[in-house]
């Protein structure tokens, strides 16, 4: 598994520095566009929301892109976030080989 060094841009930055400012949309018309509130919208913008696959259908069809450019986006920062928390650490792998090795033994295999 290759583990990302920096940081992932948020969807949200990504939107605004590549698509709002460039084309000199406003949060408001660009919610109207893609028929969400501008709350939500101003959410992701500002980095508070995360993009859905519904809102990665929107924005794939507003910008010509693919819904995955936004859902990648999106799962590369969750992951570097979750990753900052130390719970998932304590986790232990489970032993797949010994429950393969009792398994065969009950079936006398």
């Amino acid at each position: 598994m290759r583990v990302i060094t920096r940081k992932p841009v948020h969807p949200g930055e990504i939107l605004r520095e590549d698509y709002l400012k460039p084309l000199s949309l406003t949060i408001t018309e660009l919610a109207k566009i893609l028929r969400v509130s501008r709350k939500t919208l101003s959410k992701i913008i500002n980095e508070k929301g995360s993009i859905t696959p519904e809102m990665a259908l929107k924005l794939s069809k507003a910008f010509n892109t693919t819904p995955e450019l936004w859902l990648n986006l999106q799962r590369n920062y969750n992951l570097w976030e979750a990753r900052k928390l130390p719970e998932w650490k304590k986790i232990k792998p489970i032993n797949t080989y010994k429950k393969i090795d009792n398994l065969s033994a009950s079936l006398n295999l």
